[in-house]
């Protein structure tokens, strides 16, 4: 038996996601933020959904481009901290020390010591309560060589992706390999 716990923000995996952009005065800014996700394949678009309040926002709305940087494991303190600290008070970026890279295909920053970042303009925004969705097509991929598999593509095991655990306000680490998509399944079809 199942029990109700009612409505919440809580679906998994969370992702953490460190959303970069510039403001009016092109001064880099990141922050955290956990509801998000792919939300196209053609054309490839990933959707983040923050709330008017945040600086982030204004950026958005400003510049119509963000990156998404994925921090490795090592990286969770500034991962949080990016999420707790407004860049309206701080330079983010300055504190924890690392670097902002300006993006060659759109017009933001990503963290250059985060191994995968995705390059993304604004397509569509929606107003859903108290967040506001925005779409962004992924212009480019770009992902430090030395996360890279054997057929050039992210290694997830050596990127060390983080998620989010909403009801309990924890972070956890990337999980064990359990079999290969669309491919694991096809034993239970019938023959």
């Amino acid at each position: 038996m199942k029990k109700s716990i009612g409505p919440r923000t809580l679906a998994y995996p969370t992702p953490v996601f460190v959303v970069g952009t510039y403001d009016a005065d092109d001064k880099p800014n990141v922050m955290t933020a956990a509801w998000c996700g792919i939300c196209c394949s053609v054309p490839p678009c990933v959707t983040i959904s923050l709330r008017k309040a945040t600086y982030t926002y204004g950026n958005l709305m400003e510049k119509r481009a963000y990156t998404i940087s994925i921090p490795g494991e090592k990286y969770v303190k500034e991962a949080d901290y990016f999420g707790v600290e407004s860049g309206r008070k701080a330079d983010k970026l300055a504190v924890t020390g690392l670097t902002p890279v300006k993006s060659d295909k759109v017009d933001a920053p990503y963290v250059k010591e985060f191994p995968v970042v995705l390059e993304c303009k604004v397509i569509h925004t929606y107003e859903i309560g108290l967040h506001t969705q925005f779409i962004g097509e992924i212009i480019d991929i770009k992902v430090a060589e030395d996360y890279l598999n054997d057929k050039g593509l992210p290694d997830v095991k050596k990127v060390k992706p983080m998620i989010f655990a909403p009801e309990n306000l924890e972070y956890y680490g990337f999980g064990d390999y359990l079999g290969k998509a669309f491919s694991i399944g096809k034993e239970l079809r019938k023959k």
